[in-house]
This record gives C-alpha cells, structure tokens and sequence, in this order.
C-alpha cells in the first residue's frame, strides 16, 4: 500500500466522535445525593466517637494527668520520651505484630480451604457447618477467655492434666503461666475465634464466581488443582486484598482474649499495646499495681497510631506494586 492510499483511507474515514467532559465536582455530587445521604449517619458517628476522640486525647498527651480533675500539670513531649524508652512498650510492638502475622497467615489459609469445602454444591448439611464455624464469632471473646482459661488451669480435670495422664505430655504444663507457651496459646485461641468471619467472605467472594468458568476448564482437560490457581485465585483476587487489609486491622485490635486469660502475664509475655495502653490509663499491670496516667496512656495511643498509619501505607504500597507488575506482565 502507498503512502498516497494511507493519506486517503485516513482522510475517507469518519472524524472519532470528541472525548465528553468529565462532569465537575458539584454535579457528581448531586448526581450520588442520595448515597452521600446514606453515608451520612455512618460519617457522624466515626467524625463523633472516633476521630474526635483522636484529636481530644492528644492534647492530653503533655500532662501528667491521672484522669480525676482537670489536667494541669504540664510535662510537654516527656510522655513520648518515656513512652519511646520503654522497654514494656516496644516489647508490647513487638507482641501485637507476631500475634498478627501469626494468626493472619494460618486463618486465611484455614478459612479458604474451610470455604472451598463448604462451598461444594455436593456437600449436605452445608448450612449446619457454616453456623458451627461461625458461632464463635458471635460469641464474646470475655466469656471465650474465662471458659479457656478454666480448661487450661492448674486444679481439676483439665486439658493439661487429661494429656498428661495420657501420656502426650511430659507432665503438667502450664500453658498461660509459661511465658514460652503462653503468646502461642493466644494465636491459637485468636485463630479458632476470628476465623468465621473470613470463611464468610471467602464464601461470598466464591460464590461470585460462575460456574461456566469451571465447566469449560473441565472441558479443556483442567483437572482441580489448575482450575484453582487459573480461575479461583485470579478471580478472588480484588476481594482476597479486602480481607487481608481486614484481617491485619483486627488483628492488631486484639485485646480482650489477653486481657481475660493473661492481663498481659507472665512476666509481660503477652503484653500487647492495647493492653499496655488499658494498664497505664486505669492503673495496673501484668507485673504490679500502678497510678493511672492518662497522659502516658494517650502517648503510647497516638506512637501506636503512627506506627499503624505507617504500616498501612507500606502495605498498600506493596499491593499498588503488585498489581502494576501483575498488569504490565499480561500486556
């Protein structure tokens, strides 16, 4: 073809229709009202009870202040220098992130493999199982603990001691009065309580799946395994980002299961910072009883919040990261 040809095949064909304008800030919010009005009461009560709440305690963040009056002795940054120079709290750092990438990891694993079998059209029964699996969640973590901790005890008929009359152990072990044990405890215990929740939206996320991608990989000689890595992983992929960023959150929230089982003991073994930050705001500790300090208390709160801040920037950094090379490689 000559370059003649080119220039009036180009000038023959018809003119691309122009590219439409982006409609503008006020218009688009006009055009979502109603969205925006439903968003609405869930937006007043976090600006009320969260991130109001943010701002108020760190004012108190340079007081010394045991939350009876109003503050007034004025220490500037000291909080954050102690607080950074404690050894309990960065011990405390170190606690919260092994419980979470301990316990996020083995769930999600669990909660998959728990999903994919419940999620088996076959399978009877399959709504018995979904409650059973579930039922944990919707129990509370206190009541969990207390009934834990008796089955882990030192007197009576307890795990401890039916496995050492079966001979498994060598001995009676106490699992939450070892500081080597009593973390791992924990995990397990945050393991087994919390894994409803993500065989639910692995469930959901499975389920959005059709059924004619499977069929017609069966058809093209797919056997199980591929069809899992070729069209259930890509295809849970955008919600699978969901529940990691989900799962990482509430784990680093956990506070009541070490608080009930441990209080943070022995020895601050399982000392997390929500349970350092409970101790220091209302006195007491895993070690020994001590005045309350609001103002420590707000200054290990808001060097936390920092470190979380900076922890899910890196995070959705590394996803952004992910999904570009996963893009640039299928082009």
């Amino acid at each position: 073809m000559s370059l003649l040809d080119t220039r009036e095949r180009r000038r023959a064909s018809p003119p691309r229709p122009p590219v439409a304008a982006r409609p503008g800030l006020g218009r688009r919010i006009r055009a979502a009202k109603w969205s925006y009005a439903y968003l609405a009461p869930m937006a007043v009560l976090l600006l009320a009870f969260v991130v109001y709440p943010i701002f108020a305690s760190f004012g108190y963040t340079f007081y010394r202040w045991n939350g009876i009056g109003a503050p007034g002795d004025y220490v500037g940054l000291a909080n954050f220098r102690q607080i950074l120079h404690d050894g309990i709290f960065w011990g405390a750092v170190e606690h919260t992130f092994v419980y979470a990438f301990v316990l996020v990891p083995v769930q999600l694993l669990l909660a998959l493999a728990l999903a994919l079998v419940l999620n088996n059209p076959k399978l009877k029964f399959a709504l018995f199982f979904r409650t059973v699996y579930f039922i944990p969640v919707v129990t509370s973590a206190a009541v969990v603990g207390v009934v834990i901790q008796l089955m882990l005890a030192n007197f009576g008929d307890s795990a401890g001691s039916l496995l050492a009359k079966t001979g498994t152990t060598d001995g009676h072990i106490d699992w939450l009065g070892d500081p080597h044990t009593a973390l791992a405890v924990i995990i397990a215990i945050g393991i087994w309580h919390t894994l409803g929740y993500n065989l639910v939206y692995f469930l959901a996320g499975l389920q959005t799946i059709p059924a004619e991608l499977y069929e017609a990989a069966k058809l093209d000689g797919c056997g199980p395994v591929q069809s899992f890595f070729r069209i259930t992983i890509p295809m849970l992929r955008q919600v699978g980002v969901v529940i990691v960023v989900l799962a990482f959150i509430g784990s680093f929230q956990v506070f009541d299961l070490v608080q009930v089982l441990t209080g943070g003991g022995p020895y601050f073994a399982t000392e997390v910072v929500n349970t350092y930050i409970y101790h220091l705001a209302f006195g007491g500790s895993a070690g020994a009883a001590a005045e309350p300090d609001i103002g420590l208390a707000s200054a290990a709160s808001f060097l936390y919040g920092l470190l979380l801040i900076v922890f899910s920037a890196l995070q959705v950094l590394a996803l952004r990261g992910i999904s570009r090379r996963r893009t640039a490689a299928h082009q």
